[in-house]
This record gives C-alpha cells, sequence and structure tokens, in this order.
C-alpha cells in the first residue's frame, strides 16, 4: 500500500523559528513613522505590541527559540500531517507528484493558530489584559480567540462587515472562546464613524478593521493590537510549517521543484515557503508561487511602494506592494486574501526575483476546490482554493511538458463554516469580480504624497 500520510512525532516539532532576516540578499527598507516620515523605532511601537514581538520584528538572529509554554499549546494540533494527492494526481493524468501540507487540523480549522498562540503568550507575559484586533474572513479572529481564551486574555475582533455577515459560524467559534465580535466599520471608534460618515453601507476592508482594532488598543487601558499577517514577527511564527515540510519531504524521500501558497497579507505563504527560500538563496532552483486574488492583485498589479497598513492612516508606512490603503476589495468570499498590502518580507522576495506572483479569477478557484473535495475528500477554505487552483495549473503543465515535477502546497485550513460561499457557487450565485481601473487609480493617488522606497517600482495598472 502507498503511504498516503508523513507524520512526525511530536519530539520532531521544531523548536526554533526560522527567521529569513539575514538571509535576504536585500535587506528590508524601514518602516516609517506615520506623523514624522522618519524610521520607526522600538518606542513607537510600544504603545501597540509587547516588547518581545517588537524585538522579534526587527531581529537579525537566524533561529529564535520556541518558548515551552508555546510548545506545549502547539502540541494540541502541531506537527501537522502531510498528504500525498495521489487521487488528485490520478484524475490530473499529471506525472507531477502532489504534497499538501495539512494545516486545518487545527483547532480553529487553519494555520493562524501558529502566530496566534505566540503573540497571546507574549502579550501575557508582558502584563496584557486585552487584545484588540481585525479579522477578514474571521480565521484569524477564531485562531486569536481560541489562543487568548487558553493564556486568560480578553479579545475584541473587529471583523470586515460583508464576511461578518457571510460567515456567522466564524463569528459564533470566536464568541464560543470568549471573543467579543462586532462587524466593521463600527460605530465603536472614530475610524468605524469616519467611514460610516462616508459610506454608511460600507463593505469593509481588512484596512478599516485595523484602523478600528488599532484605535481600539491604544484608547484601552492594558490592551495591545494584534496583527495575524504582514509583519515580520507574524511570518517568523508561521515558519513551524515550512520547517516540519522540509522533514517530511526528507522522509518521503522528494524535494519540491514547485512550492504554492496563497497570499493575501503573506502569513500562511511565507510560513509555509520562507525555509525554501533560504534553500534557493543557497542554489536550489524551486519556482515559488505566490497566489493572490484577481479582484484583489496587490503583488501581480500594485507598486512597490510606502503605504499605511490601514484605512485611516495610524499605522507606520511600510514599505510593500500595495493597492493603496483607501481600496476596498471587491466583496469576495476569500475574505482573508482582501487586503490592499502584502508583506514587505513576501514584496521584497518579488522585487528579488525569489518568487513570483500570479492571480487566478474566484470561478476558477471555487472549481478548483470541488475538485480537490471530489478526489481528496477535503473541502478548502475559499482562501485556500486559490493554492489547489494553482497546483492543478501547475501539475497539467507538468504534464504538456512531460514533466516529472514535485508539487508541494499548503492546505491552509478547511471550508467547513465556509458552506454559504460554496452554496452560492454551486446555485450559480457567484461570479468573477472584474477590477474597475478607475478605483484603483483613486486609491493609489492616495499614496502619491508619501515618501518612495529607494527600490519604488509603479505597478501595471494601465
Amino acid at each position: 500500500m502507498e503511504i498516503k500520510k508523513i507524520f512526525l512525532p511530536e519530539s520532531e516539532l521544531p523548536r526554533q523559528w526560522y527567521n529569513v532576516m539575514p538571509d535576504l540578499p536585500t535587506p528590508l527598507e524601514p518602516d516609517l513613522h506615520p506623523g514624522t516620515g522618519q524610521p520607526v523605532g522600538p518606542d513607537d511601537l510600544a504603545p501597540i505590541f509587547p516588547m518581545p514581538l517588537i524585538e522579534q520584528e526587527v531581529s537579525q538572529e537566524s533561529y529564535i527559540d520556541i518558548p515551552e509554554e508555546i510548545l506545549e499549546k502547539y502540541l494540541i494540533w502541531r506537527p501537522t500531517p502531510m498528504y500525498r494527492a495521489y487521487a488528485l494526481e490520478k484524475h490530473l493524468d499529471t506525472p507531477a507528484k502532489i504534497y499538501f501540507k495539512n494545516e486545518g487540523v487545527s483547532p480553529a480549522g487553519s494555520h493562524k493558530p501558529n502566530t496566534a498562540m505566540a503573540q497571546a503568550y507574549y502579550n501575557m507575559i508582558s502584563g496584557t489584559k486585552k487584545i484588540c484586533t481585525e479579522t477578514g474572513a474571521g480565521q484569524w479572529g477564531s485562531a486569536l480567540a481560541m489562543c487568548c481564551a487558553l493564556f486568560g486574555l480578553e479579545c475584541k475582533v473587529y471583523m470586515v462587515k460583508v464576511s461578518y455577515n457571510q460567515k456567522p459560524y466564524r463569528r459564533m467559534m470566536m464568541e464560543t472562546w470568549g471573543a467579543n465580535c462586532v462587524p466593521s466599520p463600527s460605530n465603536e471608534t472614530k475610524a468605524g464613524q469616519t467611514i460610516l460618515e462616508k459610506d454608511p453601507e460600507s463593505p469593509g476592508s481588512l484596512g478599516i478593521a485595523i484602523s478600528e482594532a488599532v484605535e481600539a488598543a491604544v484608547t484601552t487601558e492594558g490592551a495591545k493590537y494584534s496583527l495575524g499577517s504582514v509583519l515580520n514577527h507574524v511570518m517568523l511564527h508561521q515558519t513551524v510549517n515550512g520547517l516540519e515540510c522540509q522533514k517530511q519531504l526528507e522522509i518521503a524521500g522528494d524535494y519540491p521543484d514547485v512550492i504554492i501558497g496563497c497570499a493575501g497579507g503573506g502569513s500562511n505563504f511565507a510560513g509555509h515557503v520562507l525555509p525554501f527560500v533560504r534553500d534557493k538563496i543557497n542554489g536550489k532552483d524551486i519556482d515559488i508561487i505566490a497566489v493572490e486574488p484577481a479582484s484583489c492583485p496587490t503583488l501581480t498589479r500594485g507598486p512597490f511602494a510606502y503605504d499605511f497598513g490601514d484605512t485611516v492612516q495610524m499605522t507606520p508606512l511600510l514599505p510593500m506592494h500595495t493597492l493603496g490603503h483607501s481600496f476596498v476589495p471587491a466583496p469576495i468570499h476569500a475574505g482573508g486574501l482582501r487586503y490592499h498590502g502584502m508583506a514587505p518580507i513576501v514584496s521584497q522576495l518579488l522585487l528579488d526575483n525569489l518568487i513570483r506572483a500570479e492571480a487566478i479569477p474566484q470561478m476558477e478557484t471555487f472549481q478548483a476546490g470541488l475538485t480537490f473535495a471530489r478526489t481528496e475528500g477535503f473541502i478548502s477554505a475559499p482562501e485556500t482554493n486559490h493554492a489547489v487552483a494553482a497546483t492543478i495549473r501547475e501539475a497539467i503543465r507538468a504534464k504538456e511538458e512531460g514533466k516529472e515535477k514535485v508539487i508541494l502546497f499548503n492546505w491552509s485550513g478547511h471550508g467547513l463554516v465556509d458552506m454559504a460561499a460554496y452554496e452560492d457557487y454551486l446555485t450559480g450565485k457567484l461570479s468573477d469580480h472584474a477590477l474597475p481601473e478607475e478605483e484603483i487609480h483613486r486609491a493609489l493617488g492616495d499614496i502619491d504624497p508619501l515618501p518612495k522606497p529607494k527600490q519604488y517600482k509603479a505597478g501595471t495598472i494601465s
């Protein structure tokens, strides 16, 4: 019988996170203070984050030890299994070997607890009483709610309104773990009130929800802010995934020719690929693909520029690929990928040609999700379907080229609380969202006055 699953014993759980920062061929350009335009220092971030996370944000250490308290909690679901997708391979009649890392086995159903657990722990030991955050599709919010419960912290979540309405079970998960979840934009913050005054029917965006969460954190005693993607320390915590993958592929006797992950802010993609990026920097020939929605093409069409991480311009200016902080993406079901910016680390990897990016339309991703469910059995989150779709493309390309490639992708979360999205697809209610260029032009106009990074690169929007 062929081996389907590759398990690691708990003793093989990585005991350190990998930090790509010292290995980057081109160092990241500094984050800038939103008021002064000068590089951000630790004191500037102290009102928002606890000091251990600030130290990790700027660390140049290649490896950072994972505290025992976090390792104990990781053992609830880690190490996660890797699967060989034999049935999908047969269905596609491809010579490629397809492996996927199953991050959907966590209690929250996605990769997000890898950093949520770490952030909750470091906040707890730093004296934080309450964490405020945002969430798109609800995977991050539910993960942080769970981890806050395990470390005895209050949790407040501002959930993008369109996803709040589309995905009520995500909200229920957060409430089950004790979090308070409200739709964003809300009337609870000045940021939310400002947005609602301009557009009472605003569907919300991650940028808006971040503004609300940051404001709530800095105006509430004993509270800090937590972000589930984009920042360096988040990418760091997620590398537990890629480090496990390397051990599992070694057991399988394979090494990937192609590695794929969906990308919204960059967390699951980076955590999956960064240990392999290190290999590529050291000479390995690997095709590493970040996959995003065609309706929110940050990497494929946005410029590399300085921009705010939020809509109301409260965060530092980040050097990243962006569609503009005021951009409100189409209300596609892949809510976790509806973000205007991309992690500086991921953006820099693209600039240095260590990765490439593809944008895939919504309908193709759901068709890929059905194909995967009807061959491998697992129902993917709408975000994860982007990685599945790109994997199918690559497997078909391998067949056309007659090459026996090894493809690895990150199955970043299940879709069992996203069934309304599948119902909409199956009943013909979904469509591909054409990107209105005038909206992109308007949003990018907002960043014209901002400082430009040394590596400034214009987007491809005509």
